[in-house]
Formats: C-alpha cells, structure tokens, sequence
C-alpha cells in the first residue's frame, strides 16, 4: 500500500492493487454497517425478554460490527497509506479477533439449535441456558484476546510492510497458522457441518411440512454456505503464503499468493454483511 504520491508517478500493479482494496471495503462498510446497526438496536429494544439464542445473536452482532467500525482504518490505508506503528498491530489483531469471534460464535449458535433440535424435550427442561450462553460467549473473547497477546509480536511493527501488509519475508509463527487453521476454522467447520447437516436431516425427516420448518430449514443451509464461502479461502491464503517461495524482488510487486490472501480477506470481511440474513429470521417477529 504505497501513498498516493507515489502511485502518481508510477504504473506498479501493487497501486492498482491497493485502490481497488480500498474501494471493494467501501460498500462492505456502509452495508455493514447499516444492518449491524439495526441489529443492535432491535436486541437493545428487547432485552427484557433475551433467550439464549438472543445471547449467541448479540455476541455475533457485536464481533461483527467491531470488525466493521475499524474498516475506515484499512480504507483510509488503501488511499494514504498509514505509518507503521503500533497503531497497526491493534488494527491488525482487532480485524481478526473479531472475524474468529464471529467464527466461534456461529459455532456455539449451530451447537445450540443442534441441541435443541435434537433432544427438544430435555432443551426445555435445561436450566441456566442464558447463563451458559454468557459464559461461553466471555470464554470466546478471553480466549481469542489471549491468543492475540501471545502472538502480538509477530505483527509489531519491525515485522510489517505497509500497516495492513506483513513483510513477505517474514512469515507467521508456524504455530500461529496451526491454531488459525485448526482451531480457528476446520475444528469450526466440522462442527457447523455436522450440525447443521443433522438439523436438515431431522427438520426433512418431520411429517408436519409447515413454513416455519421450511424457513429453519433454508435459514441453517444459508448460514452454512455463506460460512463454508467467506472463510475457507482465507484459510486456504494463510497456508499458501505461508509456503510460497518469496522472490528476491518481492518488495516491488504483489505476488499472486498474496494477492489472492487480499481478496479472500475481502471475502471473509462480506460475512458481517450476510450475518444480517440470521438476525432477520431471529427478529422478524420482533417488528412484526
């Protein structure tokens, strides 16, 4: 991301590269941004009466919009390029905490409707299900926040090339991309497939063929699509680069394994756009 100076006085395909980053978040923001917020604003209008499901939804909610509020920051980069500093490594950490938040939330959520789905007579008897909730959502932040504090070094400033870019040369802990892979997405991925494929199976299976059923039915496959779609390219990116030979002259071009990263980091931020999807199904009683 070289500043606009720069990109004035030369053709390198890295400027082009960094303006259409810039403008590919732009509507990512304001869509984003305009549906988290309703979002937000309907779970606060009816906190009296939260369930479990409204918890899991909040938490959700509030992984997405943070991802989103901190989105003018890499726009303003894209244009302007920031400095390297400290700065940068916050930006960094809170972009992807709050994506592996939102991650690890749609994975309690599947857990829970799986559950519920499953064993229907004993989910209404289970006590503490909103504290259960709470808990769970507070060990996903504490965990992901801890994480972030043990591998903050990797993105300090020394380590990175523009404030959003690390230097090639330089790759992650390799222990890092195991837990970003494994833990952060294919142990995630096992279980929203498992679970949401047995929902189906189950809902399919059920005589009664009412609407509502249908709408469960369309509503768990949508969010199990739209996860599969914006996160397996990220973490296919992290491997990938993490591979790739790095060419001597990798300072004066976009190499196409990071290029790729970019985009499918573009593809990962859509999801807090398409998360909406669900809290329309969750609140549409609400304002009707």
């Amino acid at each position: 991301m070289m500043n606009l100076s720069w990109c004035v006085n030369n053709t390198n395909t890295s400027c082009t590269v960094d303006t259409l980053q810039g403008l590919a978040y732009v509507p990512v923001f304001f869509v984003g941004f305009l549906v988290n917020a309703a979002a937000l604003r309907a779970f606060i209008a009816m906190r009296s009466s939260w369930t479990d499901t409204h918890i899991y939804m909040l938490n959700l909610a509030v992984a997405d919009s943070s991802l989103i509020l901190f989105l003018p920051f890499r726009i303003y980069d894209a244009f302007c390029s920031l400095p390297k500093t400290y700065l940068c490594t916050f930006l960094i950490y809170t972009h992807f905490i709050n994506m592996y938040a939102s991650i690890l939330t749609t994975t309690a959520i599947s857990v829970q409707r799986y559950l519920i789905i499953r064993f229907p007579m004993q989910a209404r008897s289970w006590r503490k299900k909103k504290e259960t909730a709470f808990a769970v959502c507070l060990f996903i932040w504490v965990l992901l926040v801890t994480l972030g504090a043990a591998f903050r070094k990797d993105n300090y400033p020394n380590n990175l090339w523009t404030c959003y870019e690390r230097c090639k040369d330089k790759p992650l802990n390799p222990l890092f991309i195991v837990l970003l892979v494994f833990l952060g997405f294919l142990a995630p991925l096992v279980i929203i497939v498992f679970c949401s494929s047995q929902i189906i199976w189950i809902l399919l299976k059920d005589t009664d063929k009412s609407e509502e059923k249908k709408s469960s039915i369309g509503i768990v496959t949508a969010n199990m699509v739209v996860f599969i779609v914006c996160y397996t390219p990220i973490h296919i990116a992290f491997v990938v680069n993490y591979f790739a030979k790095v060419p001597e002259d990798w300072r004066l071009n976009h190499l196409p394994a990071h290029v790729y990263l970019l985009v499918s980091e573009w593809i990962a931020a859509t999801n807090c756009c398409f998360d909406s999807v669900s809290y329309y199904f969750l609140l549409k009683r609400f304002y009707l």
